[in-house]
């Protein structure tokens, strides 16, 4: 039984050495083959051929982080719905209503983030004052 599974595993053995082998060669060809020069313009950053001006340490508020993640989770539902109409016909009733489960939840789940105030890009006294 034991020289039956490592016979079934050798294929894989010799393709991760493979892999392995041909990052080496790609890292090593590079370092040797690749150009060397330290000009000022080597470590400055290129944008489209904008000059950049200050630092790239900026501070962003949170609420842009919070925008994109709610954007990311409610985009991706937005695949789900969309899977779910290509097989609609598989699907039926019992389908259709949890996909109206679905839909619900998402809008109870909306309705949370608006009520507690995750969607106002209101800031300071205005805000708190609701």
């Amino acid at each position: 039984m034991k020289g039956s599974a490592t016979m079934q595993l050798w294929p894989l053995v010799v393709y991760c050495a493979l892999v392995g082998a041909l990052v080496v060669a790609m890292l090593a060809l590079s370092y040797v083959l690749g150009q060397r020069h330290h000009d000022r313009a080597t470590n400055a950053p290129y944008e489209s051929g904008i000059v950049s001006e200050g630092t790239a340490r900026v501070r962003f508020s949170a609420k842009f982080y919070l925008i994109a993640i709610l954007f990311v989770i409610f985009d991706l539902e937005a695949v789900f719905v969309y899977a779910w109409s290509v097989a609609v016909r598989e699907a039926g009733w019992p389908g259709y209503i949890e996909l109206l489960v679905f839909v619900a939840i998402l809008g109870a789940t909306l309705a949370y983030l608006w009520r507690v105030g995750a969607l106002d890009w209101r800031s300071g006294q205005r805000a708190r004052t609701r």
